[in-house]
């Protein structure tokens, strides 16, 4: 993957089709009027507390560092990142294989460099969420062009946090948790619920917060982090199984890059090379063969990208048929201020 990681074998015509339309449709509706700015496009929502491995699931799915990192509150405002697969033979020679990121807010210009996306998320972050490490609902949307992705449109929200760091608003969980309830309640969205293996599945506030919206589990996605650093003697088995809180779409499990990986410049690449030595090679390797389906980086990209294709398809009659209706009601409303300004027009005449 270019100077980081091929993260996905999977071919690449998986959602070829329905989920770059989703990502058109995005890119046409964002700086329409409000009313059709509400349509809920099936999208996933990333949520998950402080320090669950959210950020690391998001950038090895990328293959790519991007996020902005610290100890204090990094995703201050949604990040809607929609991932397009580019397959090489279909780029300029020049571009053959190339990655590159693209902001709306930044129409045609592209940064192949992905430090200079990490300076520009946080950048356009402070211009509207300011730098006392606040929040704001207001949306940073990107596209990601790689040959080494599989098409899905993410939603990256903040983390939930606790206790208020220095100048930080004291509701700031309050805020949090409205913002996240506000995107994940759409009927039209995959909640992905990331939970590290050494918390408490049972009270873990990113599945607290799916199951309030999403009470019946049937658009819910688990993912269970950091396995590798579980108690020794221990495994996700009963975790990855369902057995303690269940979900219709099930689990995935995943090994991060640690904070101690990522300051030693640990590469994309090297994280899931050790991933996948340790489903494999593990002492508790009996515990996790069976699981394949359920284990490893790659596996979560191929899972996310069927299921989303899959939900836009069921929810494509209706999606249809709401935009139909969007459309009829603004045509009206111009043929009634053409016949308006004909009405002065013949009146001043």
């Amino acid at each position: 993957m270019g100077e980081e990681a091929k993260a996905m074998d999977t071919p690449p015509t998986i959602g070829a089709s329905v989920i770059p339309i989703m990502n058109k449709l995005q890119d046409i509706l964002a700086p329409v009027g409000a009313e059709l700015s509400k349509i809920s496009l099936p999208q996933v929502a990333v949520v998950g507390s402080q320090s669950s491995g959210k950020s690391s699931v998001l950038e090895a799915l990328v293959g790519r560092d991007f996020l902005p990192r610290g100890c204090d509150i990094c995703t201050r405002r949604p990040l809607v990142l929609m991932l397009e697969n580019r397959p090489r033979n279909a780029a300029d020679d020049d571009d053959d294989g190339a990655e590159w990121g693209e902001f709306r807010h930044l129409p045609g210009k592209r940064f192949y460099d992905f430090s200079r996306i990490r300076r520009e998320i946080q950048a356009e972050t402070e211009r509207e969420a300011g730098q006392n490490r606040g929040v704001s609902d207001r949306q940073i949307s990107m596209r990601i062009s790689s040959p080494n992705v599989l098409n899905m449109t993410l939603v990256d929200l903040p983390g939930v946090t606790k206790v208020p760091v220095g100048d930080q608003p004291t509701d700031i969980e309050e805020r949090i948790r409205k913002m996240i309830m506000a995107h994940i309640r759409r009927e039209n969205c995959i909640i992905l619920a990331v939970t590290p293996a050494n918390s408490d599945l049972a009270t873990s506030d990113a599945l607290q917060m799916a199951r309030e919206a999403d009470p019946t589990g049937s658009r819910t996605i688990g993912v269970i982090t950091k396995l590798d650093i579980m108690d020794r003697g221990t495994d996700a088995r009963n975790f990855l199984l369902g057995k303690v809180v269940p979900l219709r779409l099930g689990y995935v499990g995943v090994v991060n890059r640690s904070q101690e990986d990522i300051n030693k410049n640990r590469s994309i690449a090297e994280a899931l090379a050790y991933e996948e030595q340790f489903f494999h090679d593990h002492p508790v390797f009996h515990v996790y063969s069976g699981l394949s389906d359920r284990c490893g980086i790659p596996q979560l990209a191929k899972k996310l990208n069927q299921i989303l294709e899959q939900h836009i398809r069921m929810v494509l009659p209706g999606l249809n048929a709401e935009l139909n209706s969007h459309m009829m009601t603004i045509v009206k409303e111009l043929r009634m201020y053409g016949e308006a300004i004909e009405s002065k027009v013949s009146y001043t005449v």
